[in-house]
């Protein structure tokens, strides 16, 4: 039996290692430039490819992803211990190529993708050469891809995509973009979308605007609200087969959501820390407010809220890398999706509180992470679906009481209990009344 909450010796070096490069190169780094991902700019990449170079040489790049893909082949726990040291930092995921939405879609192409479309897009996005773009949210339809309206029309050897997406990711990066269009609104609702590998210079593609997020840095916004004019795309780039649209992004969308919530580890830990000193460093009437109950009560919720979803985040990921199957273990992705944005906004919360004035300037991170909670919330599906998710998943299977009362009521088990120990009963009766 192997249950154990040890970290190979090695890798832990390794990790080490990774905590000592994120805080004295990836969060310096950071301060250098607008955006990781924009490839035009001079100083990212004077900055960021050396320390690409460095991940690279201690065989930590992309190391979720298996060697046939460029990666390590360490799967997703190790992906997790990973991210909670460079998830504090927007750089960090771009130095380590695990960043979204770049690492969705490279399990997408790496799964469905045809040999050509790996070869133009998956090798060079892996090799940190280019960036991608997921489309999928509309308008109109939120994250539900049931209800989306954008259509892609068979023509010919083409599919012709119009209509528009909402908060596309890093489209204004991205060398392509991977849409999801409605080719059947007559089928079945969970077969009416496909996905479909569209290049960024493909003519018809109108990036309406770019939308920015709340206390994400960046002069300009990184969600585009994107319009398809007539957009034609040759059928060799469907991804899986017509209708396979909801298949495709829940092997992109399952790994995309354990994902956010190992990075999220990092800025809850990050939250906690900067409580801890604060408490042993502000005085207040004499006292510190780490000697104040109410200060420790605070510390104490923060740190039991932080282990328990840094267990459930590990666990999944381990039972992920077990059966190698993001729908086997939808249940606990969508558990971990469920309790992410309140510890992030409960710690981060109490933080600000910890921190007065100072708590809730620019001049600290945590009003950015209460924020932050909120598009947790959001991102990759609303929280309320998941707790729908998670219920379903729970009461499938599940057996009705046998009668009026429940399987434990205890006249029930009281009864049980007595057919099952007649005999014993019985003797000792027997024996009791002997000795009298």
């Amino acid at each position: 039996m192997a249950w154990d909450f040890e970290t190979d010796p090695d890798y832990q070096a390794q990790l080490d290692w990774v905590e000592r490069f994120v805080r004295e190169e990836v969060e310096p780094a950071d301060r250098m430039y607008d955006h990781p991902l924009d490839m035009t700019d001079p100083v990212r990449n004077a900055i960021i490819r050396p320390l690409q170079a460095q991940v690279r040489e201690k065989g930590l790049w992309a190391c979720h992803l298996g060697p046939e893909l460029g990666g390590q082949g360490y799967g997703q726990l190790k992906l997790a211990l990973l991210n909670e040291l460079i998830g504090t930092t927007l750089s960090g995921p771009v130095v380590f190529g695990t960043q979204a939405p770049d690492s969705g879609n490279a399990e997408v192409l790496a799964h469905y993708g045809s040999a050509e479309l790996k070869k133009t897009y998956l090798e060079p996005l892996l090799d940190g050469q280019i960036a991608s773009c997921f489309s999928m949210t509309e308008p109109t339809g939120g994250s539900d891809p049931t209800s989306f309206r954008c259509r892609a029309i068979r023509d010919g050897d083409d599919y012709v995509i119009t209509g528009e997406k909402w908060f596309s990711s890093n489209a204004r990066f991205a060398s392509f973009l991977i849409v999801m269009a409605v080719t059947d609104p007559d089928a079945d609702r969970h077969r009416r979308a496909s996905m479909f590998v569209v290049p960024a210079d493909t003519p018809g593609i109108e990036i309406i605007r770019n939308v920015g997020v709340t206390g994400h840095a960046g002069h300009e916004g990184t969600h585009a609200y994107v319009r398809y004019n007539d957009v034609r795309v040759p059928a060799a780039n469907l991804l899986g087969e017509e209708g396979d649209g909801f298949k495709v992004a829940q092997v992109r969308l399952g790994g995309g959501r354990i994902h956010h919530a190992m990075r999220t580890v990092a800025l809850v830990r990050r939250s906690l820390d900067a409580m801890l000193e604060r408490a042993v460093s502000r005085e207040t009437r004499g006292r510190s407010l780490g000697e104040l109950q109410l200060v420790q009560e605070m510390i104490a919720d923060s740190w039991i809220q932080l282990e328990q979803f840094r267990l459930l985040v590990l666990r999944t990921a381990w039972k992920i890398d077990q059966v190698n199957d993001y729908k086997q273990v939808i249940k606990d992705i969508a558990g971990v999706k469920v309790a992410m944005p309140k510890v992030l906004q409960d710690v981060a919360g109490r933080a600000v509180q910890l921190h007065g004035s100072l708590g809730i300037s620019t001049e600290l991170p945590f009003g950015k992470y209460v924020l932050e909670g909120f598009h947790m919330a959001i991102a990759d599906g609303a929280t309320e679906i998941h707790k729908q998710s998670v219920a379903k998943q729970l009461l499938r299977g599940v057996e009705p009481a046998p009668d009026l009362f429940p399987s434990i009521h205890v006249p029930r088990l009281q009864e049980a209990a007595d057919a099952k120990f007649t005999d014993v009963l019985a003797a000792v009766s027997a024996d009791s009344a002997e000795a009298n």
